[in-house]
């Protein structure tokens, strides 16, 4: 897919190529943890919360978080990808096809933001260091971790196969195992996956390689990869295009999902707007209950909301790739989402909004004025840990 010229500017809301799929128009339902599946398998609210947006009209929506692998997972109650999930994510596949949408699977491997106290076991990394959500260390990542790993992508691909998904979404964001190698702040390892920006990028380059491999032009293959981690000495925005040039060259994926922030280090800096710290600190017990009170500014930083949040980064992508590029960030609005394929953007990625309201897209293409009532609260952040939803909605 060739990158529009202004004056050649896709349909936002128009049929559209994503790899071997065609969707009925630009909008992802981009991957929104959903705490709807209590023994790590699909739940009947898990697939009516995902048929509503697909009801709603979104070209496709995308189920997180699939994890590859038991340890992970960010804690014990999230879905990873067995055998035994596939009935149940057949389910789900199916009743989205029946409206019409497109469905996604996003895997990955949380590695430092696994809750290893949760699940029971490490949480990798490239190197040790402290996880101060399960307040216990990290295990570096051996070579024999990082081969079994990117195995278990290949397999969670083939998983969703099974399964009926049109499309997997690999996870390198968010400081989640693969970004967490791609950063020069979290990866100080002095072997062949440590040092060069090429070498800190082998372990994403092999996995999205291993999925292509294991699942061909059956399904189309995207992933989320952080633009910067948005935190001293993280990965910036020069490093990571040059990564995405390497996945670009590699032919592994389909279209990149632009996204930015360290689920550990800086969360907010991804969704701007509120730092709901008084809502997270109620879903804990004390004592942790008082720190997060005390202490939650300093990791829940407020960042101010604008439409398009992402796009100055995300536009030196698109200037460097011929890559299909998913934005995401503030996606609220026609008129945004007119912007967007006016800059040569292929897809656009809806979250928060489509909580509040997951008919926003029909209701956008019935009147392209219609206002999003999504009031940048994050007060829906919290939720994941009971079930996520807004709050807001009576």
């Amino acid at each position: 897919m060739s990158k529009p010229t202004p004056h050649q500017a896709p349909d936002a809301l128009a049929p559209a190529r994503l790899g071997p799929l065609t969707l009925r128009n630009r909008v992802v339902k981009a991957a929104t943890f959903e705490g709807m599946t209590p023994d790590a398998l699909v739940t009947d609210e898990l697939i009516a919360y995902h048929r509503r947006p697909a009801a709603g009209g979104v070209g496709m929506t995308t189920v997180a978080y699939c994890a590859v692998a038991p340890e992970g997972r960010t804690e014990r109650r999230q879905l990873w990808m067995r055998p035994e999930a596939v009935p149940g994510l057949r389910r789900l596949t199916e009743a989205v096809h029946a409206e019409g949408s497109a469905v996604s699977a996003q895997i990955g491997h949380a590695g430092p933001v696994a809750d290893a106290r949760s699940n029971g076991l490490p949480a990798l990394s490239p190197g040790r260091l402290f996880n101060p959500l399960s307040m216990r260390m990290t295990r570096a990542a051996s070579e024999q971790d990082i081969d079994r790993v990117t195995r278990a992508h290949a397999a969670a691909a083939r998983f969703a196969v099974e399964s009926g998904f049109d499309a997997v979404e690999i996870h390198f964001g968010h400081n989640y195992l693969a970004s967490s190698f791609l950063s020069p702040k979290l990866n100080r390892r002095t072997d062949g996956y440590g040092g060069s920006a090429a070498n800190r990028a082998k372990v994403a380059r092999g996995i999205a390689r291993a999925v292509r491999d294991e699942v061909g032009d059956r399904i189309a293959i995207t992933a989320k990869l952080n633009m910067e981690d948005g935190v001293p000495g993280g990965l910036g925005v020069e490093e990571s295009i040059r990564f995405a040039r390497l996945l670009q060259d590699d032919g592994s994926v389909d279209a990149l999902e632009l996204t930015a922030g360290s689920s550990l280090l800086n969360p907010m800096y991804l969704f701007r707007g509120d730092a709901p710290v008084r809502e997270f600190a109620a879903q804990f017990p004390q004592p942790q209950r008082l720190g997060i009170r005390l202490l939650g500014r300093q990791v829940l930083r407020s960042y101010p909301y604008e439409e398009a949040y992402l796009l100055d980064s995300a536009r030196r992508f698109r200037a460097a790739l011929d890559l299909p590029l998913i934005l995401l960030g503030g996606i609220t609005r026609r008129a945004t989402m007119d912007r967007a394929m006016a800059e040569g953007f292929d897809f656009v990625a809806m979250g928060r909004a489509l909580l509040r309201e997951p008919d926003l897209v029909a209701r956008i293409t019935a009147d392209r004025d219609t206002e999003s009532r999504c009031i940048h609260c994050n007060r829906c952040m919290p939720t994941i840990y009971t079930g996520t939803h807004c709050p807001l909605i009576p």
